[in-house]
């Protein structure tokens, strides 16, 4: 019999939770096949079969928790089956005994059994009569557990759709025996969830690193934001004249993130304690430019990164940009994809926002937000005059630990500089 574990998963990454099992008990599987999807803190992965043969035994369920090494399930290899037919012979007709015992057997059992568990003799005539009817099918580790802990079978409940009894039940419904019983007025004082009036959801496991991550952003880093407003007319003009060029040249569309990318890239290079972090008592300045790009997906935020921004042309970037925001709709993203990152840009304007406070993504120390673009009269530079504009609010949370609030100020005037001119842009 094969065990097939947890495997090592990836650097700093030792635990996940089953999301679903692509195979159930007497499927046949090969070696390489997918059989379960494992849900981690930053991607889902899938667990491959190491042999070719029979799954035996799922021993674990959808939902629980795993670490690297764990037992997912059991599976007989096809050698090992062709070559003890004889032990499956003997099993068989060792079943078929057990399904069809005959009162004798079901009597003398039941006594062994009564006697192991006995503790009065109003409790031994109920089991006796319980037993008279059913008999729970268990496995033999189960029913061993069962007796040493004093279990009696047929109060566990299991989650098998054919009722059988493995060894966990047992371990669980032992635990659920030792938990502390409520008194009434601890009842009382507890609100009752279990009724039409509320809903329990289990926090998936990304977004449980969301909310810690998010947590551990804001008790670890002194964290301040400031604002600016961006007139994007000439950027909305330069889109529409060449928007159709771009897209049949590149087979992309020319959006805004490729601007914002590169107005990024340029202030970090004029203020670049905002593309480092700290360690311990040391500031770490990074001379690359990995910008992450916040995702929304179903069940969170992901923000994959934009590997070397500083060298790639417009038209690389965006379609960096849509093809890993495609591979998060799909749950595609490898933890290549969101690993490390210099800096982070996120846009809550797709969404309707018009203001906020974006959380640094930790262990970067800058994170810009991006808002809906809102057409509002502003005054003209130089002219005694008020046009509409397209206009939109930019935010800069950066760690007030390193970073000076006049350069925090004057990074986010430089990227409003390029944006409402960005003629640098494409010189840079």
């Amino acid at each position: 019999m094969k065990e097939i574990k947890v495997p090592e998963l990836a650097e700093s990454v030792t635990e996940g939770t089953i999301a679903r099992w692509l195979v159930a008990e007497g499927d046949s599987v090969t070696e390489g096949q997918q059989i379960v999807e494992l849900e981690t803190d930053k991607v889902n992965l899938e667990i491959t079969s190491e042999v070719t043969g029979t799954i035996k035994e799922l021993l674990k369920q959808e939902g629980d928790n795993v670490a690297v090494g764990d037992v997912l399930a059991t599976a007989a290899e096809d050698t090992e089956q062709n070559n003890s037919r004889e032990t499956k012979e003997k099993k068989d007709r060792t079943m078929e005994q057990t399904n069809n015992y005959t009162n004798d057997d079901r009597h003398t059992e039941e006594t062994a059994y009564k006697s192991e568990n006995q503790t009065n003799d109003g409790e031994t005539r109920e089991k006796q009569e319980r037993g008279q009817s059913f008999r729970p099918i268990a496995s033999p580790a189960a029913r061993k557990k069962a007796r040493e802990l004093g279990i009696d079978l047929t109060e566990v409940k299991t989650r098998d759709p054919l009722g059988r009894i493995r060894l966990h039940d047992i371990q669980e419904s032992h635990l659920t025996q030792q938990q502390p019983q409520q008194t009434e007025k601890e009842k009382e004082a507890t609100p009752e969830l279990d009724n039409d009036r509320y809903e329990k959801i289990k926090m998936s496991r990304k977004r449980q690193t969301i909310a810690k991550r998010l947590l551990e952003a804001q008790h670890q880093a002194a964290m301040l934001t400031t604002f600016n407003e961006v007139d994007l007319s000439a950027i909305m003009a330069i889109r529409e004249r060449k928007k159709q060029g771009f897209q049949e040249q590149h087979d992309v569309k020319l959006g805004f993130m490729s601007f914002f990318t590169k107005a990024v890239v340029s202030a970090l290079k004029k203020y670049p304690y905002l593309n480092a972090e700290i360690q311990d008592e040391e500031i770490i300045l990074k001379k690359f430019y990995d910008i992450g790009i916040a995702v929304s997906v179903d069940d969170g935020l992901v923000v994959p990164i934009v590997r070397d921004a500083d060298k790639k042309s417009f038209a690389e970037i965006e379609k960096d940009i849509m093809s890993l925001a495609q591979k998060a709709k799909d749950k595609k993203l490898s933890l290549s994809d969101l690993q490390g990152g210099t800096f982070s840009i996120t846009n809550g304007g797709v969404f309707g926002s018009l203001f906020s406070t974006p959380i640094l993504n930790t262990p970067q120390v800058g994170i810009l937000g991006m808002h809906t673009i809102q057409r509002r009269p502003v005054v003209v530079d130089d002219e005694d005059s008020i046009e509409v504009r397209p206009m939109m609010y930019i935010a800069l949370s950066y760690d007030h630990r390193i970073i000076d609030g006049k350069d925090a100020v004057q990074f986010l005037t430089t990227i409003k500089s390029l944006l409402e001119d960005p003629e640098d842009l494409f010189l840079n």
